[in-house]
């Protein structure tokens, strides 16, 4: 009796002790920690903000889906900052196919088939054994060599400069008025011909002036005995396997860079063009069969579009009925922009190129992104770089150094633009 009373209370607090242990254990294995930790006041705290963000997440999460407003702009706002109108511009594109289309199925119900290849060569030709539009191109070689033989003397000393000047004025006068003479007193020079012929007398005055021009700077420069022209102010042309060096003044008075610089297509002389590696055979048969597709379609929309228009005009002219010529002029705008879109990347892509990858002519900037125009004054200085680059180099710079303004300056170019335009 008094063993088990001596030994009953000790064998309780035992098991208890072993209870409790048993007990943390299994806490600390559900719960990963134990009794005593889980116990702490920081964990208690730490888990009751837990908690707290999480219920603010839910109600923020809550709210948002509530909220579908905020504060912003309508798109086609200017505070919008939005500028992406591809999609517009697309739907415009189609518009614009779609209304043509229409015009040209009118066209054709009204009027049927009207191409006809043959006739074109009628307007460069009425009498197959008379070219006088090509006889007055090769007689422009006549102007050519009267140049070289100018610069050659002026070189040598034996012409004074006036002398010089005198020669090259009248050079340049004839050939301003003789083919214009011609086209108007030759009964046999057809429409066409005579504006070829025009033209490329023109060109050949805007580049005889430069001629002149580059070897008057280069001879000046002589005089006071700076270097040379041909490494100042021409562009340096990249190496050559063929072994081609750079001239200098006067060993560039010779028939073969004359006639290289009438050849390409610039309208500024330099005395070393910048020149390509070597001919793109694809790059060349490319831009001559654009020049041959180009050539037909402009034929063919002219004969099946403008024609009719033109012909049907007539009547409201000798009527003077306004609105009727109002109506005709409206009718020919769309097919004359047309006709001109393609006529430029005929003539300033297609072509140009064609000629300079021909003669390796290193610098292709006939054009800039006059497309992009916002103003007037930056579609006139981008759409035709030749004609710009040669405004700016032999009109409008030697017009400052002589002291005029330049609101002056600005006027007698676009003058001189507009006669060169409107008088050919």
């Amino acid at each position: 009796m008094d063993g088990r009373s001596e030994f009953g209370p000790a064998t309780r607090s035992r098991r208890r002790a072993t209870i409790s242990s048993t007990k943390g254990e299994l806490l600390k294995g559900s719960n990963g920690v134990t009794s005593a930790s889980a116990s702490k006041p920081g964990h208690r705290r730490r888990d009751s903000h837990t908690k707290d963000s999480a219920e603010e997440t839910r109600k923020s999460s809550r709210n948002d889906n509530m909220n579908c407003h905020k504060l912003q702009e309508s798109l086609l706002s200017s505070a919008s900052g939005f500028k992406n109108y591809r999609g517009i511009l697309n739907w415009c594109v189609v518009m614009l196919v779609l209304s043509n289309a229409r015009l040209f199925l009118e066209n054709l119900l009204r009027y049927g088939i009207l191409v006809d290849p043959i006739q074109v060569v009628s307007l460069f030709l009425k009498d197959p054994y008379s070219w006088p539009a090509a006889c007055l191109v090769i007689v422009s070689n006549v102007f050519i060599l009267v140049a070289l033989y100018t610069e050659r003397k002026l070189a040598m000393g034996t012409f004074s400069e006036k002398l010089g000047l005198l020669i090259y004025i009248i050079n340049l006068t004839v050939i301003l008025c003789f083919p214009m003479l011609t086209v108007l007193m030759v009964p046999s020079v057809t429409p066409v011909g005579g504006a070829f012929a025009l033209g490329i007398y023109t060109i050949l005055f805007l580049k005889l002036y430069s001629y002149k021009d580059v070897n008057r700077w280069c001879r000046e420069r002589l005089q006071v005995k700076a270097r040379g022209l041909s490494r100042s102010l021409s562009c340096p042309s990249p190496p050559s396997a063929d072994g081609a060096v750079h001239v200098s003044y006067p060993g560039n008075l010779t028939f073969k860079n004359l006639y290289y610089f009438v050849s390409t297509p610039t309208l500024c002389y330099e005395l070393n063009f910048p020149r390509s590696q070597s001919m793109r055979m694809g790059f060349l048969l490319r831009r001559l069969f654009e020049m041959l597709l180009l050539t037909q379609l402009l034929v063919g929309l002219t004969q099946q579009w403008m024609v009719p228009i033109i012909q049907s005009s007539m009547k409201p002219l000798q009527d003077m009925d306004y609105s009727r010529m109002i109506e005709h002029l409206l009718r020919l705008a769309v097919p004359n922009h047309l006709l001109w879109l393609i006529f430029f990347y005929w003539f300033f892509h297609s072509s140009m190129n064609f000629v300079a990858e021909l003669l390796r002519f290193g610098d292709r900037e006939f054009y800039r992104d006059w497309w992009n125009s916002e103003t007037v004054t930056y579609f006139w200085q981008n759409w035709n770089i030749p004609v710009h680059k040669w405004c700016i180099r032999h009109f409008y710079k030697p017009l400052l150094r002589k002291g005029a303004s330049k609101l002056v300056s600005q006027s007698a170019v676009f003058f001189a633009s507009a006669f060169f335009h409107e008088c050919r």
